[in-house]
């Protein structure tokens, strides 16, 4: 009867399942990994593609943007949240410090057109296909 009793206790609480809870939250207030933030959604199009992401409470001056080729590269900060004298913390989940995340497009891109919004912590870029790289239409002579 004993073993039954704490069979039915060992499928409510798991310590390992706790440990991994603490490590996952820990790694959280860390350095983000790329592959975690920013998330992005990216559509294409024959012309071009757009990428957006959601990134409230950055300053869109500490946005960096970069394109290569066929790869586009973001950037960012979050600076930490400064308490005033005598508080502490009940609870911390937001996250602060560096991101960056590269992403590789199906084309190449014409980075010289380029553009970036961001509005109200969503940021927008329209990443246009490289001339070069657009399909032709080739015209069928009959004789």
């Amino acid at each position: 009867m004993l073993w039954v009793d704490l069979d039915r206790l060992g499928s409510l609480w798991d310590p390992w399942r706790e440990f991994e809870l603490m490590r996952r939250a820990s790694a959280r207030t860390a350095d983000l990994q790329e592959a975690e933030f920013p998330a992005v959604n990216i559509w294409t199009s024959a012309d071009n593609a757009v990428l957006t992401t959601e990134i409230p409470g950055i300053d869109p001056g500490s946005l960096d943007i970069s394109v290569v080729g066929d790869t586009v590269t973001l950037r960012g900060s979050r600076e930490p949240e400064t308490l005033k004298e005598g508080e502490t913390y009940h609870r911390r989940e937001r996250w602060y410090g560096k991101f960056g995340k590269t992403i590789r497009l199906p084309f190449p891109i014409q980075s010289d057109k380029v553009e970036a919004r961001f509005s109200k912590g969503v940021l927008v870029v329209n990443l246009p296909r490289a001339e070069a790289d657009k399909p032709k239409k080739i015209a069928i002579k009959s004789e």
